[in-house]
């Protein structure tokens, strides 16, 4: 998939920024976290309890899907979700381990085993990955490393989870049965 670029201006990427920060300030260890991308001025017609002020048409917010679990299992989990037409888009909050290309190559053929092997590897870094994507085809994509958790060091990119990024995309699709 060729995903367009969101611009540091674009209202997908602070969206995308936000949700990242919002999560972020709960800490490490968390489940992965599923948000609604909407249109910030629709939210607030249909919610005006909220304090939204001052929004230009285009800004976009994130509303946290409860209940949300991955069971182990992230591309199952997401190809079970159709969006409605109201959310123009997703955003994905994982945590993972990532580990030397070495490391990966030892891994015994157990997956309690291989877990067991990557939470203790001396190599190992803990790293949180939001991803988020429009229905028009932009993508952004957001990594918090443990060892650097600093808003100053997050990495951004399109393309830092190709796999999510499409599996996410894949929720906004249109619904066949309709």
């Amino acid at each position: 998939m060729n995903t367009p670029i969101a611009a540091a201006d674009d209202p997908l990427q602070r969206v995308a920024t936000e949700t990242e920060r919002y999560v972020a300030r709960s800490g490490w260890d968390q489940p992965a976290r599923l948000f609604a991308i909407v249109p910030t001025l629709a939210l607030a017609g249909s919610a005006p309890d909220l304090a939204i002020e001052d929004q230009a048409p285009e800004d976009l917010s994130a509303v946290e899907q409860e209940g949300f679990s991955e069971d182990g299992d992230i591309a199952a989990a997401l190809a079970r979700i159709v969006w409605p037409a109201a959310v123009v888009g997703a955003a994905l909050s994982v945590e993972r381990i990532v580990v030397p290309p070495a490391a990966e190559a030892e891994l015994p053929d157990d997956p309690h085993e291989a877990l067991e092997h990557l939470r203790t590897h001396p190599g190992r870094r803990d790293v949180r990955l939001l991803a988020a994507v429009h229905r028009d085809g932009r993508a952004m994509c957001l990594l918090r490393q443990r060892a650097y958790d600093s808003d100053d060091l997050v990495a951004t990119g399109p393309d830092l989870a190709g796999a999510l990024v499409e599996a996410l995309a894949q929720t906004l699709l249109e619904d066949p049965a309709s």
